[in-house]
């Protein structure tokens, strides 16, 4: 709940940037300074950037909390097989026969999303943020294929 409230927290503070950003531009085109001008739209085309990359943002992390609830109601989230570290990562001497293993099972059924997502979990218990997050973003895409 805590990171929910954070999300909105931040989504709104990025809303408010994106108004007085998008205020300033208006009057940097307005001042007919082809300098002042061009800064103006960047000021505007930059923000919408920021748009689309938090929708984008906020579409994976629903996707993913969605599946992710889906599969621990199954019983179907990997157990922990080691002892995990104080930050609750894999310790590293094991991380790396434990995400060959899911990997294995992920690549043996590639239209079962439920295996990518476990990948994805341990890959992130491994501390492998960037491979967890490919991961999960082809649960999604595999587990929309399959409705």
């Amino acid at each position: 709940m805590t990171a929910r409230i954070g999300i909105v927290l931040m989504g709104v503070c990025l809303i408010l940037y994106f108004v007085v950003a998008g205020q300033q531009a208006f009057l940097f085109i307005g001042t007919g300074e082809p300098i002042a001008a061009a800064m103006g739209f960047a000021a505007i085309i930059l923000p919408l950037i920021g748009v689309w990359a938090l929708v984008r943002e906020l579409q994976f992390g629903m996707s993913a909390d969605r599946l992710g609830r889906r599969l621990d109601a199954e019983g179907g989230m990997p157990e922990a097989e080691t002892e995990l570290t104080p930050s609750g990562k894999i310790a590293k001497e094991d991380a790396d026969g434990i995400v060959d293993r899911y990997r294995e099972a992920a690549e043996h059924s590639p239209e079962d999303w439920r295996a990518r997502y476990r990948l994805g979990v341990v890959q992130d218990a491994a501390g492998r943020r960037k491979d967890a997050r490919a991961s999960i973003r082809e649960a999604i895409r595999v587990e929309k294929q399959t409705r």
